[in-house]
């Protein structure tokens, strides 16, 4: 029997004073048996803002196929493996089939936010969590055509600074040149982060930053990392570094700063000679293991206040950190990991990459410190799915494999997620034990549960025997 609870997550103020509620959580069981490990998947369906002018060649919210790709806002971050998880449940309910593990949910709506509110969610639920063996989360992306597991992320940083000039916008042309711009301190503001060559330029931001062990930098050079394939992927013409080494690194274990956006002032299509008299700065620093929020909030802070005083400027500064998100990193030697890698082995027949992302993902952390469980990241996007940026989709087969069909149907894409996740799960419950006997069981288990599907097509995908 299944139970799904509706949890509310609080309210949110926003910076003029209007309060919103948060979009509800949802913890949800299916199976209670005690002969069984139970695996918690994380997901999250809120999604970052799209228009279709912002250059997507589909409306982002209307789910649109085209040549075997699913084009939407969030397809592959994160609705689409979200999805993936529920259709794997739904083919063993299909196909009557026992779910070898117990399972749980925790699916949110604010995850693109910091997801706020889910800290005081699991120390208020820890009975719910208290049974859970793994957590596995699918919200990130292959590095390449090949499978990978992800055990690391950056942190999140988001900071607004703020530069107010007073109360109303003025005309360029009668107060132009007799007052001091807040656009134009807050642009000398913004330079001041961060050089040409992409190294942060805050004082002490970097000495926090964990050494690159002799064991983690041999794991960078067996990465399949096609610089060309990725460059035209992302659309740039060119790298701030020139080796596979360098630029993964600089991806993933070293932090780096971003401009978004400055708002107020004028930036709608054509002209406006507008003096604005407050501006608002956004930038991020993506921060990494050891860094820690208040310190590197306070090394920012007092950055932007040092720079602001030689300016001598009379307008008003105000920094502000929006999102703390902390960095996460686990063993790649953890039981959990080692059960995925022989998953991988068998339903692809290679070795994953073990990759780290750039991205944050919250929850793992949080859910690392607060439950003390073991976490795994199981990617299920495509390194070209395009997430937070235009034309963001999902593959219906993210990759040929030798021991699939070759119709790449939406059928054989979530038994692909699934064999994975079955395959996994069986040995975490088993991987203490001899490998060789593991193995074998696993290989009986797997050909037992799921050598064909109801319509009598083979389900080579899940095979483990080619």
């Amino acid at each position: 029997m299944g139970d799904c609870d509706v949890v509310d997550m609080g309210f949110e103020t926003l910076h003029d004073g209007q309060t919103i509620q948060f979009p509800p959580a949802i913890l949800a069981q299916l199976g209670n048996d005690t002969d069984k490990a139970t695996v918690c998947f994380y997901g999250h369906v809120d999604v970052q803002p799209a228009k279709k002018e912002d250059g997507w060649k589909t409306d982002p919210y209307t789910l649109t196929e085209n040549n075997g790709n699913l084009y939407g806002r969030g397809a592959t971050d994160n609705k689409g493996p979200v999805l993936a998880w529920i259709h794997a449940i739904d083919t063993y309910m299909a196909l009557k089939k026992d779910i070898p593990v117990n399972l749980k949910f925790i699916i949110e709506g604010v995850e693109e936010t910091g997801s706020p509110g889910l800290v005081k969610l699991l120390k208020e639920h820890e009975k719910f969590f208290s049974d859970v063996d793994y957590i596995v989360i699918s919200d990130n992306v292959w590095l390449s055509r090949k499978p990978a597991l992800t055990y690391g992320t950056r942190g999140n940083a988001y900071f607004f600074v703020e530069v107010e000039s007073g109360k109303k916008d003025l005309h360029s042309g009668t107060f132009g040149g007799i007052i001091h711009e807040s656009m134009r301190d807050m642009v000398y503001l913004l330079a001041s982060l961060v050089d040409t060559s992409g190294r942060i330029l805050i004082p002490g931001i970097y000495d926090d930053v964990a050494p690159l062990t002799e064991e983690e930098n041999k794991l960078y050079n067996s990465i399949d990392f096609d610089m060309e394939e990725h460059k035209n992927n992302t659309e740039v013409n060119t790298f701030l570094y020139n080796t596979k080494e360098e630029i993964l690194q600089h991806m993933w274990r070293y932090p780096s700063l971003s401009i978004h956006g400055i708002e107020g002032g004028f930036s709608g299509v054509g002209t406006k000679t507008v003096i604005p008299s407050k501006v608002i700065g956004k930038f991020s620093i993506r921060q990494v293991p050891n860094m820690q929020i208040p310190v590197v909030e306070k090394l920012v802070r007092k950055h932007l206040e040092d720079v602001f005083a030689k300016l001598n400027s009379p307008n008003r500064l105000k920094v502000s950190l929006e999102i703390g998100a902390m960095p996460w990193v686990a063993k790649v030697d953890d039981p959990q990991y080692e059960a995925a890698k022989r998953a991988i082995r068998k339903v692809f027949g290679i070795e994953p990459d073990l990759i780290r992302d750039g991205s944050t993902i919250p929850l793992a952390r949080t859910f690392q410190d607060l439950t003390k469980k073991k976490v795994m990241m199981l990617p299920i996007g495509g390194a070209d799915d395009g997430e937070h940026s235009q034309n963001e989709k999902i593959s219906r087969l993210q990759q040929k494999i030798e021991t699939l069909q070759k119709t790449p149907s939406l059928h054989h894409y979530r038994h692909k997620m699934m064999s994975q996740f079955i395959y996994t799960t069986y040995l975490q419950r088993t991987c203490i034990e001899n490998t060789s006997r593991v193995h074998e069981a696993a290989v009986k288990y797997i050909t037992k549960y799921c050598k064909q599907s109801s319509d009598n097509t083979t389900v080579t995908i899940i095979m483990v025997q080619k």
